[in-house]
């Protein structure tokens, strides 16, 4: 996820193609060197070391300090020869130094390395090597100098801002994938554990004696890890929930026990995971032909579907009626749950998952966004409940 890599393979090929760029240069005007033994020793230095430390600076982790100390070195090493292998009206003219343009490739390396701070070091020793082998302030080799320093300095900057940004990216993802643990973790919690929890307290607390004592515990129990799943957010109310019945889905998301998925592999039938759910009261209408999903969409969109039942059957009462129904459409799949119910008094919800019980929450928005999907509820008070559950089957088929 390197965002800087690209700036080492590009450092690789420019201290290649500068290094033979410096060696032609020379080649083609050697007849104007009065000394040219003194450049041919320097890019007897310059070639070998060139080649020899391109795994160096292939990642900041081979880019040692003593390797941008000593690439340093032979870069201001060749300047400070120039006017010992140059003449001095050549110089004086405006003639390049030995390592030439190659210079530029230590101090770029400084920069990825360490920043801005280093890249300004290092440009500011090559500004005075210069200056030195220069004899005077021209306005041109300020002109240079400047030049490499704002460039080495602006590249060092935008390395360090890539690098905090890519730190603040890592710790989101980090973030967001223990946010979906937890919540993974408290749909499971709710669909088995809180709800056998209320089922206790409800029962205990109906029997009286010491099944009464052992209710009260399970209640204390059930507030307890309402508080834990949620993160302490809100205090859990003291008055425990109506589970008349058993979880209707199990931890693993599949509905009364049942698989249905075709082994977690291809695609998985819609219609048996519901098939499940059918009861007296429960009516499914389904297509004649296999609704099929990614296996784990098709488990968590059943388990929603369990949830919203679930909530019916303690909510709205045993007497309640369901209907299910599934739509294979070409691009989503819908299944809408409606009961005949009294409705939901405006803002309960909000209460709900305000105290800890999060069944619409996490139980059946949570699932579907967890696959790519959506979760809309319609509550008219005296006419019942409709949860509309959709699943694009491109999403669903990516996760």
């Amino acid at each position: 996820m390197s965002v800087e890599q690209p700036l080492w393979r590009a450092l690789t090929a420019y201290r290649v193609l500068t290094m033979v760029y410096a060696v032609g240069l020379f080649v083609a005007q050697h007849d104007a060197f009065p000394r040219p033994e003194v450049a041919v020793a320097y890019y007897a230095v310059l070639v070998p070391w060139t080649l020899a430390t391109l795994p160096k600076v292939a990642n900041a982790a081979s880019c040692t300090r003593w390797f941008l100390a000593v690439d340093l070195s032979v870069a201001l090493t060749g300047i400070l020869l120039t006017p010992v292998a140059d003449a001095h009206d050549r110089i004086v003219a405006g003639g390049p130094t030995l390592p030439s343009i190659w210079t530029a490739g230590s101090v770029l390396a400084f920069a990825i390395k360490g920043g801005w701070r280093w890249a300004a070091f290092a440009s500011a020793l090559v500004g005075v090597a210069n200056l030195v082998q220069r004899g005077a302030a021209s306005q041109d080799t300020v002109h240079n100098v400047l030049l490499v320093w704002v460039a080495a300095i602006a590249i060092g900057y935008v390395v360090e801002v890539a690098r905090a940004s890519e730190r603040t990216l890592a710790r989101a993802l980090e973030i967001e994938a223990a946010t979906r643990e937890r919540e993974r973790l408290a749909r499971d919690i709710h669909d088995s554990v809180l709800q056998v929890l209320a089922m206790v307290q409800r029962r205990g607390t109906a029997i009286g004696g010491e099944a009464a004592e052992l209710g009260r515990m399970a209640g204390e129990q059930e507030v307890a890890l309402r508080t834990l799943v949620t993160g302490g957010l809100a205090p859990a109310s003291p008055a425990p929930e109506d589970a008349s019945r058993p979880p209707a889905a199990r931890a693993d998301g599949a509905p009364g026990g049942a698989d249905g998925a075709s082994g977690g592999a291809g695609e998985a039938d819609l219609r048996p995971l519901l098939a499940a759910y059918a009861t007296a009261r429960v009516t499914l209408s389904e297509p004649g032909a296999p609704v099929l999903l990614a296996p784990v969409a098709a488990r968590e969109l059943a388990a929603a579907v369990g949830a919203a039942l679930d909530n019916v059957h303690r909510h709205a009462g045993d007497g309640a009626r369901a209907w299910i129904l599934v739509e294979d459409e070409p691009d989503e799949v819908i299944v809408t749950v409606r009961d005949d119910g009294p409705g939901i008094p405006e803002g309960r919800l909000a209460q709900a998952e305000g105290e800890g019980r999060l069944g619409v929450a996490l139980s059946i928005r949570g699932r579907l966004r967890d696959i790519g999907g959506t979760a809309e509820l319609v509550s008219v008070p005296g006419q019942g409940t409709e949860v509309e559950l959709k699943v694009p089957r491109g999403k669903a088929e990516q996760r």
